[in-house]
């Protein structure tokens, strides 16, 4: 095959796929810090002995990570807005999926974390007199955060990957923009490879911060 590289046209609509980036960054920045907020929510539910709070949690938490992500769009996009009579725009549905679903794994992360610590612990922070809640934020937390931090950040960047799913909803994400770029250019080789680099790039980058989050964290364990 004789195929001539031409990263030109590309080139010249950089902005649009930058435009593209920004906004994966945006909607993965938003989605994290509510799937993070969602997730502790249902890890205390499910480290809770009352039936009607860790079954629900079970239930939410087994529905996602046993349903494919793109389902998750396409019902917060199409079938939401039909039952509550509601208009979603693509940003909203997209930013709704991915942080529940997000949130689902976040919550078996900080489940882990908790009960992996030692028996030994639990039992000699309540033979000092402490109080549950004094017992998880003095003893049980500090140790259980350096052992979630690596899966939180696995978790973290699969979620920075699922962005793409949100072009599926025409939301202006870096695939989506991608694919605008390619209409006009017709050199799709060039298109997708291109953004390919940039996530590449992205996520790398994210990587390097992560790492040394991670570093400074354990340090002052």
């Amino acid at each position: 095959m004789d195929y001539s590289w031409d990263f030109g046209p590309v080139l010249e609509r950089f902005d649009m796929l930058a435009l593209g980036l920004l906004n994966t960054v945006k909607i993965a920045a938003v989605s994290i810090v509510l799937g993070v907020l969602v997730g502790l929510v249902l890890a205390m539910m499910r480290l809770s002995t009352r039936k009607w709070l860790n079954i629900p949690s079970l239930v939410f938490i087994e529905f996602y990570r046993n349903t494919p992500p793109i389902v998750h769009f396409f019902w917060f996009f199409y079938a939401l807005p039909v039952m509550l009579a509601v208009s979603l725009d693509p940003y909203v549905a997209a930013v709704l999926a991915l942080s529940t679903q997000s949130g689902a794994f976040y919550a078996e992360v900080f489940r882990g974390g908790i009960v992996s610590i030692e028996r030994g612990q639990w039992e000699g922070g309540r033979a000092l007199g402490m109080t549950h809640s004094a017992l998880m934020r003095r003893v049980i937390v500090p140790q259980a955060i350096a052992r979630m931090v690596p899966p939180f950040i696995e978790r973290s960047f699969e979620l920075l990957k699922t962005t793409a799913l949100a072009s599926t909803l025409a939301y202006a994400d870096l695939l989506y923009q991608a694919m605008m770029v390619n209409a006009e250019t017709f050199r799709p080789l060039e298109v997708y490879t291109t953004i390919a680099l940039m996530y590449l790039v992205l996520l790398v980058t994210a990587s390097q911060f992560a790492r040394l989050a991670e570093a400074r964290l354990t340090a002052y364990q």
